[in-house]
């Protein structure tokens, strides 16, 4: 790229290498609204609970097998700067709401869409996007208009809105008890901040039991550790009592320098390995006197420690992560402290029960831990029956999909009917704002319109109803006063009274799709150092 000539007869500057291309005008419009059309084009047939799945075969030969909007789009190797935009759109969704990231996308896409006709008309980008935000603030009313209040412990509404994140999900195999899960799992772990009500999502922890069915998969109030224990004599199971963890080696522990000691005399050589004895016998004591029936470090455990504990009836287990130690210590109300010395009553954890599982498989034996902690627990665990495959793992991430709207809703208390029903609404009422505006950010609203539009027309297409019939049916229900209506199972519109979103959810999926769309409705040029 270089700098015209200005008459003198000087040559031009060069300012960027001669392999830099810039594209401008139309076609950058072109670019930026072709990406977008492809992008949305491939997940809108993933979309609801007729939506089907895509099978993505990675370089190094793993294979994922999903219709979750998010997981598509981070196994995607994008290059095209709007693809770009898109996965920076899907990402913000996913770490905002944890749900809704197909929906956000699909509108997003046909905002572009809509805006490249607009474009062959002539209208100019600034235009578009003001008629685009004028059009966005009349959907976030229509929004606030149709939110349901519920509460927390209302579990008929909280397993609705569970059901519809599962909906098209293998999760959704499991039918009402899946839902019972996640909503049990996320009520296990509520708790109060700021005399508000929060739910943390890291607090539920997801197992796989490797073994069985969907049908058996269950909630636990506490953790499942897959750990091989280090002695078979360990109590396999243990009714209420104390936990201590601890971040320091229940040994003892050597120094960081070589060092060489001569010992002539047989006696010292026994009175070393009594004073070794003795302070290995005091840490034991040390733990045995606290208390606590089930002890966890973050580090290893000497083997003399170990036996002396296990004869105490004691349960050990040593060598966890540190993140698994710290885990364990949130669920049971410990604290993790790093010296034997710093042993008090006020340190303790509490449990309810231990167990210990054991499973064949075609590795061999598997132990899991079950640590039961009760009602007051910091951390739950729902441990998803079925094999450990790739089908397990989509069944998590349905669950994961569920427990973000679901923990959504009850701190929120905002709920909305879903299956399309607020995007049609929202769609007529900006036709009709927009018949009061007589410039050209008209033709931007009503194009806003029909991108919303597309969401309740993908899910009709999804189960195989011609999108336009689709459309006209819903639209002439919402003009008719059933503002509850939307897209049924089949693909028919009717009146819904099963499909529950989070209000959060879909609120933030629109105004970020419009943001990303203005954003790229801004360009006017595309410099590419590659030269593509």
């Amino acid at each position: 790229m270089s700098l015209p000539n200005d008459g003198s007869g000087r040559a031009p500057v060069a300012i960027v290498p001669s392999t830099t291309s810039v594209t401008s005008g139309v076609e950058v419009t072109k670019k930026l609204v072709g990406a977008a059309i492809a992008f949305g084009d491939l997940l809108a047939g993933t979309l609801g609970p007729n939506g089907l799945d895509k099978m993505m075969y990675k370089t190094n030969g793993q294979t994922a097998v999903t219709n979750d909007g998010a997981k598509i789009v981070s196994e995607l190797l994008v290059k095209h700067p709007a693809a770009k935009a898109f996965v920076a759109l899907a990402e913000s969704q996913e770490n905002a709401c944890g749900d809704g990231v197909t929906s956000c996308l699909l509108i997003a896409s046909n905002l572009m869409r809509e805006a490249g006709r607009l474009f062959d008309k002539k209208l100019h980008p600034l235009v578009l996007v003001d008629g685009y935000q004028k059009a966005l603030d009349i959907t976030l009313q229509t929004l606030e208009s149709k939110i349901i209040t519920i509460r927390p412990d209302s579990i008929d509404d909280l397993r609705k809105v569970a059901k519809t994140a599962m909906g098209g999900t293998s999760a959704e195999a499991g039918g009402d008890l899946m839902a019972d899960l996640v909503v049990t799992a996320a009520q296990l772990v509520a708790g109060e901040r700021d005399g508000n009500l929060h739910i943390s999502t890291e607090d539920v922890r997801m197992a796989k039991r490797g073994v069985g069915s969907i049908g058996d998969s269950r909630v636990i109030a506490g953790l499942i550790i897959e750990k091989r224990l280090e002695l078979d004599r360990l109590p396999k199971s243990l009714d209420a009592g104390k936990v201590l963890v601890l971040s320091c080696p229940l040994q003892i522990e050597s120094t960081t320098r070589d060092v060489e000691i001569e010992v002539e005399d047989p006696e010292k050589w026994a009175s070393f390995m009594d004073a070794e004895e003795e302070k290995l016998q005091l840490k034991a004591q040390q733990v045995i006197s606290s208390g606590a029936s089930l002890v966890f470090t973050a580090e290893g455990v000497e083997a003399r420690i170990l036996h002396t504990l296990a004869d105490a009836g004691i349960f050990v287990l040593g060598g966890l992560e540190k993140a698994g130690a710290e885990d364990i210590a949130l669920a049971t109300g410990a604290q993790m402290i790093d010296h034997l010395d710093d042993i008090s009553q006020d340190i303790l954890g509490n449990f309810s029960e231990l167990k210990i599982e054991l499973l064949e498989g075609a590795e061999g034996r598997r132990e899991r831990i079950h640590l039961l902690v009760g009602l007051q627990t910091g951390i739950a665990t729902i441990d998803v029956g079925g094999g450990d495959g790739v089908a397990s793992e989509e069944v998590i991430r349905g669950l994961y999909d569920a427990l973000c709207s679901v923990t959504s809703a009850m701190e929120t208390g905002e709920v909305l009917t879903g299956a399309g029903s607020l995007h049609m609404a929202a769609s007529l009422a900006i036709k009709e704002a927009a018949e009061n505006h007589p410039g050209r950010e008209r033709l931007a609203m009503e194009a806003f319109s029909r991108a919303l539009e597309s969401v309740p027309a993908t899910l009709g297409e999804n189960a195989g109803v011609n999108r336009l019939d689709c459309l006209l049916e819903l639209r002439a229900l919402h003009r008719a006063g059933n503002s509850e209506a939307g897209v049924l199972r089949d693909g028919k519109a009717g009146t819904i009274e099963e499909a529950l979103a989070s209000a959060e959810t879909l609120s933030h999926a629109i105004e970020a799709a419009c943001e990303t769309a203005c954003g790229l409705l801004r360009v006017d040029q595309v410099i590419s150092a590659r030269g593509d």
